[in-house]
């Protein structure tokens, strides 16, 4: 399935409890990051302090829905050491928290013993499991979407025994 911002937007919107994301890639090819990774490898780092330089509309959406009592939670896993895309991802994950987003971090050596979809995935009210497929180098193909309770609750119960381990995004250091 090939999917929109504006499409997933109104996923997100229509949440009314919870949205989960769990990632466990050390990086993504996203296409709209390519500027930014490169410029945070010349050096380049968000200013905390001047939120217009870095907010933008994926914020806005996480704020407006987060501001509608919708619990929203990230958790990565992530092998260390990490990645220089982890690195970079890490180094602005404070805008995602701004906005409202819940973020951990589990090193990899720490979800051996966990059953794991084989894919990301969000989780929107324990009920619709959006799956993100990739490809080799960090593409993102499509999604997967399917609201059968086995697959849901498969990866409810994946996402919160890493959230579980998970080292919050403030205490997580790289």
């Amino acid at each position: 399935m090939s999917q929109s911002l504006t499409s997933f937007a109104d996923l997100l919107r229509a949440a009314e409890r919870s949205a989960v994301h769990l990632e466990m890639r050390d990086a993504y090819g996203a296409e709209n990051e390519i500027e930014g990774f490169a410029a945070w490898r010349e050096g380049h780092r968000l200013n905390p302090d001047d939120r217009d330089s870095w907010w933008r509309p994926w914020l806005d959406l996480v704020q407006e829905v987060t501001n509608k009592g919708v619990v929203m939670r990230r958790a990565r896993i992530v092998s260390e050491p990490l990645s220089d895309y982890i690195r970079f991802e890490h180094s602005g994950t404070f805008t995602n928290v701004a906005a409202g987003e819940q973020i951990r971090w589990l090193p990899r050596r720490h979800a051996s013993d966990l059953a794991l979809p084989g894919n990301d995935f969000w989780l929107f009210d324990r009920r619709l499991v959006q799956f993100n497929i990739f490809d080799g180098s960090g593409q993102w193909v499509h999604t997967d979407q399917t609201e059968d309770p086995a697959v849901a609750q498969l990866c409810a119960s994946a996402f919160e025994a890493v959230w579980e381990r998970a080292i919050p995004h403030e205490k997580y250091s790289v």
